[in-house]
């Protein structure tokens, strides 16, 4: 039988799909104590049993929220992988650089969930967002950061997530960073993009090359 996430994800104009959505938005927003169920059914337009009857409790709506989210990351993560692999470091960062933050810019409430759930205590208990953890390595190999997943390292995976976070702390802080910036949303993004290339690309190019100095 399929899952609510899944009947969601099949049919986005339903009552499921519509939940979700605010859902996200709101979680995104507030944290998952921050928000309850009347928020959601408010924002949506119903009442609270309409919400419990298409979704459940509040945890299991928040565990369908942060599931989708991490299986979209996923697969922007994958396309990454397939385009970039194999390719030079420089080109490498700019592919993962604008295809991830064109992701996160689209959908400013991925970075918001995913920075407000990793630094603080806004979950529940029995609920674990760190699906994307073992995923992280496959995204060192893509990098050319290690030639295989035996051979990732705790420094490589830093180095990924020192990416990562990068990038959603641009996305997920924009409203603020704009304003001091005095700039307007597409201007803001290419900013952000430049930035990132500014200063990764020297960083990782430039270790790169002393690695492959030294196995020669």
């Amino acid at each position: 039988m399929p899952t609510p996430l899944e009947k969601a994800r099949k049919n986005p104009d339903s009552m499921k799909a519509k939940i979700l959505l605010s859902a996200r938005h709101l979680f995104g927003e507030y944290g998952y104590h921050g928000v309850t169920t009347r928020m959601i059914a408010n924002e949506v337009g119903i009442d609270i049993s309409t919400l419990h009857y298409h979704w459940g409790d509040k945890e299991s709506l928040y565990d369908a929220v942060v599931t989708d989210i991490h299986d979209e990351i996923i697969g922007v993560l994958k396309d990454v992988e397939k385009v970039a692999h194999g390719k030079s470091m420089t080109t490498r960062l700019n592919i993962a650089i604008d295809t991830v933050c064109d992701f996160l810019f689209a959908k400013p409430e991925v970075p918001k969930l995913v920075v407000v759930s990793a630094f603080t205590k806004t979950r529940p208990h029995g609920i674990k967002d760190d699906r994307l953890s073992q995923h992280v390595p496959n995204i060192a190999i893509a990098m050319g950061l290690a030639p295989d997943k035996k051979g990732v390292s705790p420094r490589d995976l830093a180095r990924v997530l020192a990416i990562a976070n990068a990038m959603y702390s641009f996305a997920s802080g924009e409203s603020s960073f704009k304003q001091l910036l005095k700039v307007e949303h597409k201007e803001y993004v290419s900013i952000v993009k430049d930035t990132l290339k500014f200063i990764l690309t020297p960083a990782f190019t430039q270790e790169t090359a002393q690695n492959l100095a030294v196995r020669s």
